[in-house]
Formats: C-alpha cells, sequence, structure tokens
C-alpha cells in the first residue's frame, strides 16, 4: 500500500503537536510540517504568557472548556516524561469591587461545571494568604493553573515528529496551494511538495494560507499587539503567583495581569492595541499590506465603531507607562512605575467575523482533503495536545478518509 503523506501547515504549538499526534497515531502516515521560519514556535508560542490554563473562564460544553481541561491534564503529563517546567503557581482571580462580584460568581459557575479542581472562594481578606501584596473585595483561587515553558514544549513535539519518521520543513513559505485529482499541493517560491491530506494551522496567517487552499475570507485575522512590563528582579516578591482581573465578558482579551514566568521572573500585561503589521512586536513595525487587510475586512470597521472607546483606553495605556501601571496598581497597591521595565510584546491572532464579532472560540473547518483551523485562541497553547488527540484519533470529518486508510 502506498505511503500516505500529510503536510502541516505551521510549526507553532498547536500545528506541532497535531504533526506529533498525526504521526504517532498512524505510523503508517508521512507527516511534513511546513513553516516560514527558522525556527519552530517563532511567533504566538514564542511571545505568550507562559500560563498552562486550568478552564475556569470557558462556557461549559464549548469546545474551549472541553479541549482546556482535556489538554491541561496531557499537557502536565507531558512535561513530566519530558522533564519540562511544569509549576502549579495557581491564580487568584480578584473581583476589585462590588460591581466585579457577580461576574466573579458567573467565573465559578463556569469554573465548578468545567470540573475545575481546587477552586476557593476567597474573601478580601483571605485573599492575602495566597498573595500578600494584593487587595480586592474577593477571589476565586485556582490552585492548579500553572507555568510552563511553551516554546520548549514545541521543541519536543517537533522532535518527536522526527523520531516518528517526520520532518519539520523550516524556511519554506507556503504561497500557493492546489488540488490536483485526490492530492494536495502546498508550494513555496521554489519548491512544491504534494499530500494526500493538508492541515493548515497558521496562526497569524491562518486567513491568508487557508484563502489559498479556496476557502472563504471569514473570519479574517486581526492582529493585536499584547504589550507587558515586567517586575524588576528586586520586586519579584510582589507577585507569587498569577494575579488575574474579572474579565470583561464583551470581549475575548483578559485585561492587564501579573504573571510569573517559570525562570522566576514577572510580567505584567498585556494590554490590546492594534499591531499595524500581523508580526507587529514593535510599534514602530508597520507593514502597509498587513494594514491595508485590516483596514478593508467590513468586520474590523463595525469593531472599530462599536468599540473605539475602548481602543483609544488601549492607546492611552500603551503610550503612558503611568497609566499603565495605574492599572496594574489596582491589584497590588504597592506597584511603581520605578518596579517595573519593558518586556517583549506578543501579537494575537484575533479572528474576526464579517459584522465584528470576536470569534471567541475554536473554529476548525474542512475543505475535502484539506482542514484549516482559522481560529485558535487562547487556550490554545495550553489545548494543544487535546486539539491533536480531537484530529489524530476521533477526526473531524475533513480527516475521516485518512483514517480509513
Amino acid at each position: 500500500m502506498a505511503e500516505t503523506r500529510v503536510g502541516v501547515v505551521g510549526a507553532g504549538i498547536v500545528g506541532l503537536a497535531i504533526a506529533r499526534g498525526l504521526a504517532l497515531a498512524r505510523p503508517g502516515l508521512r507527516v511534513t510540517v511546513l513553516d516560514k521560519e527558522d525556527h519552530v514556535a517563532a511567533h504566538q508560542t514564542g511571545h505568550n504568557s507562559g500560563v498552562a490554563h486550568a478552564g475556569l473562564y470557558y462556557a461549559p460544553g464549548s469546545l474551549k472548556a472541553t479541549l482546556c481541561r482535556r489538554g491541561i491534564g496531557l499537557l502536565k503529563e507531558f512535561c513530566a516524561d519530558r522533564n519540562l517546567p511544569y509549576v502549579e503557581c495557581g491564580k487568584l482571580v480578584i473581583a476589585r469591587d462590588a460591581a466585579e462580584l457577580g461576574a466573579l460568581e458567573e467565573i465559578e459557575r463556569r469554573a465548578t461545571a468545567n470540573g475545575v479542581p481546587g477552586l476557593r472562594r476567597l474573601t478580601g481578606g483571605a485573599l492575602t494568604e495566597i498573595e500578600p501584596h494584593a487587595t480586592g473585595v474577593a477571589a476565586l483561587h485556582s490552585p492548579t493553573t500553572a507555568i510552563v515553558d511553551f516554546p520548549a514544549v514545541a521543541r519536543a513535539f517537533a522532535r518527536d515528529v522526527a523520531d516518528a519518521g517526520g520532518e519539520v520543513r523550516l524556511g519554506f513559505e507556503v504561497v500557493r496551494i492546489g488540488r490536483a485529482g485526490d492530492r494536495v499541493t502546498a508550494a513555496s517560491p521554489r519548491e512544491e511538495l504534494t499530500f494526500d491530506r493538508l492541515v493548515i494551522c497558521a496562526g497569524l496567517h491562518s486567513d491568508r494560507v487557508a484563502r489559498l487552499a479556496g476557502d472563504s475570507p471569514a473570519p479574517a485575522i486581526i492582529p493585536f499587539r499584547g504589550e507587558y512590563y515586567r517586575l524588576v528582579p528586586s520586586r519579584t516578591d510582589l507577585v507569587r503567583g498569577l494575579i488575574y482581573p474579572v474579565p470583561d465578558p464583551r470581549y475575548p482579551f483578559l485585561g492587564v495581569h501579573f504573571t510569573r514566568r517559570v525562570d522566576g521572573g514577572v510580567d505584567i500585561g498585556p494590554n490590546a492595541v492594534l499591531a499595524l503589521a500581523r508580526e507587529g512586536y514593535r510599534r514602530r513595525d508597520v507593514r502597509p499590506a498587513d494594514l491595508w487587510d485590516t483596514i478593508r475586512w467590513p468586520g474590523f470597521r463595525h469593531l472599530a465603531r462599536r468599540h473605539w472607546r475602548t481602543g483609544a483606553r488601549e492607546l492611552y495605556g500603551s503610550a503612558v507607562k503611568r497609566a499603565f501601571v495605574a492599572e496594574a496598581r489596582s491589584f497590588v497597591p504597592e506597584l511603581t512605575t520605578a518596579d517595573v521595565t519593558p518586556a517583549p510584546a506578543g501579537v494575537r491572532a484575533q479572528a474576526v467575523d464579517p459584522d465584528g464579532s470576536l470569534v471567541d472560540d475554536f473554529r476548525i473547518g474542512h475543505l475535502g482533503p484539506i482542514t484549516t483551523i482559522r481560529n485558535a485562541p487562547s487556550p490554545a497553547a495550553t489545548s494543544s495536545l487535546a486539539i491533536a488527540e480531537l484530529i489524530a484519533f476521533s477526526p473531524p470529518s475533513g480527516l475521516t478518509a485518512l483514517h480509513r486508510r
């Protein structure tokens, strides 16, 4: 029987997890990962907060909730098996005033329904037992929320792909996708490869690569830069674990929070400002083609009209350090501008529908032999092994034929 060839576009943590899952589930497959960069985990995977989410916020029964709960268990086992950092430092979600208590109760309801273990509701006085320098009227404590090194996990996934007989082809930018009978071709400017199946998991460029395959324009990716500050080493004792706000239910962004890292540092952020390039990690990064794609998307114009006040507030926090720190100080009053220094930013691939709706759950589509992952928002890194399991072991329709072979 002829060898079955599967291509995966994207060497971020989700793409690599899928490639690994397919290679391990079906030893007869020949799996090839394609990525335009010279190393894996170059973008969202390598620029995120490093939090393994326990599943507090997500609507019970949603794909986010299901994959997150399954994914964090698989991730914990994987890190233990590979001796990779996995620290259950815990998360404290703090209601700053009485107006946020109702939203905190809803988070507790969702977390309980999702089966998040060890939850504790705390009063304002009791929360200082967890975070001595924090303040608020109430809090929800999740002791199993963890921090990990996601780029290290992604590199381990890549090694597993290679050990299973697959290949990670770096420096291969997919500029054309075609169909030839029951085969799929993926071409770079210099080379064309042929596969029996193709999985598109291109992160910040997921909409563009999906369109190369003939998929619909919607949803489009609007890039939002998340900017961080970092506590100076002498002040990292202000935070023991993770301190999060009660999120605004209108947005998938969580707002400014405190995140301990596996190296011992503590980051503060992110905000959410429009990036002027898909890979616009710095304010000066501007790519006219990317900006034009953003502006001409009808969903962006609807979004901007609907939420311009929030956007202006985020821009002010980006431009004025004291405003950014003031937001963080509402959780840790001792914080001063002298306690922080700029940290590397990330860019979120926010999928937006034509009506301006922010897509908040995973979206996976199918075009015959092609599977398109059009939206993989947080907690995608936490959920990566569960996403791979879904595709490799309980395949949606786009991969059914692969598993009948």
